[in-house]
């Protein structure tokens, strides 16, 4: 039972945790996160007589540095560069060994706690955004907490919601059936389709809002509803209304920067840096993946996996999922499957690397400007201390410029934003950093409410671009515009007056997606 005791008791310790610092640097992949981070713990050793904290520690934020070994596909800052400054939350998994969002969150707020108490700063760099995200704002995750577990005001399950209750009566037997038997692993679209079609279908008859936000492809996420509905005995889109309600505090007082290079610069960058990481071993850390999964594999008669039980036996596996999704290993698969490898198709990998390094670059910086940044935006108008400071100030750094640039742009703005950050001054507007600040930090107001965010993100078909009804062409609907201008689609379009007769102004047939039929 919660006393008032208990929950003075937990508000006290939620007021302490908000009340200390965190320094949080994310960006996308290429830019300087981590250089920038060991500076900064180096200029902390020295510590302040204006603060308490000396010293730093790093908490990577990087879901593939997780993995031990394999440095060079997962980008590692070689140690001998580290300088001393102790990197946490890296190298602490096995290659295929499963780590989700909430159990990483889990990790970083120990490691966090940890430093703290050593009157330390935590530093947490990478550009797992999402991740991220959800550290600094809780309560957002559905499956944060372990689903199914009883919290201390439960003595059994939980109790069947109305809506879950008539969903699950109207269900045909067949998919209740599948509902009580979902699958371990969430199926690949390309090697199962029907039976991801299935649990798509599944899920739009229990949950239809929820059902419209994700492809049919999007197995795992899929999966991930299902077993929040079935653990909860709540359909997902009312977990996601009750998080909904009032906006989430942050756990930490945290200092943001987003270093960003423009894109026309980066790009170069970026290119370079694979072919620099072939030279550095990349094929044979690869072939080094691929022996692990394949004995796993032939030993285990499946790529999923419960862990040994002589001493793992808590761990998961899954040699499809993790380091194994890293950008290089799927683009070299073809050539290093070969018996004799052919020098086009190794051009080919390093081109479609390449090609996928960029787009992911592209996505860390929508996630940053879509979504991180609208909550803090949100959370800063909501919240703030009570100095008057701001709870999660967030600064753009311009990195595009390396050299004595660098000094200035970034490592020497970053200190001391720094240091007044952890003295609790009033800290510089973060639009006059520059007109780079200026123009990426200026967001149209965006919704931040779980549930809204829902209904804006819902999948739309596109009749023009859907050549198989049975697999209809979905696009997110956050970017439906963006599709309508983009080269497929016009292609698309003219395509459709051949065959239709019909003008190319004509306005695209659209879909929510409602039925079971088409999605």
């Amino acid at each position: 039972m919660l006393t008032i005791t208990s929950l003075k008791r937990s508000l006290t310790t939620l007021h302490k945790m908000a009340s200390k610092p965190v320094i949080v640097i994310c960006g996308t992949t290429g830019v300087g996160k981590s250089k920038l981070g060991i500076e900064l713990a180096l200029a902390l050793s020295r510590g302040s007589v204006n603060h308490p904290y000396r010293g730093a520690k790093i908490i990577n934020a990087d879901s593939m540095q997780v993995y031990a070994g394999m440095d060079v596909i997962t980008n590692k800052v070689p140690f001998e560069e580290r300088c001393g400054v102790e990197h946490l939350l890296m190298d602490y998994k096995e290659p295929g060994e499963q780590l989700t969002g909430p159990e990483w969150i889990k990790d970083a707020m120990n490691a966090i706690e940890e430093v703290h108490q050593r009157n330390e700063i935590p530093i947490v760099v990478g550009g797992t955004s999402y991740w991220i995200q959800h550290l600094i704002f809780p309560e957002r995750m559905a499956s944060l907490e372990k689903l199914g577990e009883p919290t201390s005001q439960q003595t059994g399950p939980p109790p069947y919601s109305e809506n879950f209750t008539k969903a699950l009566a109207a269900l045909p037997p067949e998919m209740l059936d599948l509902f009580h038997n979902l699958p371990q692993q969430a199926p690949n679209a390309d090697d199962a389709p029907t039976m991801a079609h299935n649990l798509h279908d599944l899920l739009m008859a229990l949950d239809p809002l929820v059902a419209q936000r994700w492809h049919w492809r999007d197995g795992r996420k899929v999966l991930t509803s299902l077993r929040i509905i079935e653990e909860n005995h709540q359909l997902a889109s009312e977990v996601i209304k009750e998080q909904s309600r009032g906006m989430p505090k942050p756990r930490y007082r945290t200092l943001c920067f987003w270093l960003y290079a423009k894109p026309d610069v980066l790009k170069p960058r970026l290119d370079e840096r694979v072919d620099q990481m072939i030279e550095q071993g990349l094929l044979n850390e690869i072939r080094t993946l691929k022996a692990i999964a394949s004995a796993a594999v032939n030993e285990n008669q499946s790529p999923l996996f419960e862990g040994a039980a002589s001493s793992s036996s808590n761990k998961r596996f899954d040699y499809t999922l993790g380091i194994y999704q890293a950008i290089g290993y799927k683009e070299f698969h073809q050539y290093l499957s070969s018996p004799s490898p052919d020098e086009n198709v190794f051009r080919e990998a390093v081109e479609q690397m390449k090609l996928g390094t960029r787009r992911y670059a592209k996505r860390q910086v929508a996630w940053l400007r879509n979504k991180l940044l609208p909550s803090v935006n949100a959370a800063n108008a909501d919240i703030k201390t009570e100095n008057g400071v701001l709870m999660v100030p967030m600064f753009l750094l311009d990195a595009t410029e390396l050299g004595e640039a660098w000094k200035s742009n970034v490592h020497d703005v970053a200190n001391k934003i720094t240091t007044r950050f952890l003295e609790e001054k009033p800290l510089p507007d973060p639009l006059t950093l520059s007109s780079t600040a200026s123009e990426m930090l200026t967001v149209r107001e965006k919704p931040t409410d779980p549930l809204e965010v829902l209904v804006a993100n819902q999948r739309r078909i596109c009749e023009i671009c859907t050549i198989d009804t049975a697999q209809p062409f979905l696009v997110d609907g956050g970017l439906w515009e963006t599709h309508l201008r983009s080269r497929n689609h016009r292609y698309m379009t003219g395509k459709g007056r051949q065959r239709r007769g019909r003008p190319l102004e004509d306005p695209c047939e659209i879909s929510i997606g409602n039925n079971t039929e088409n999605s």
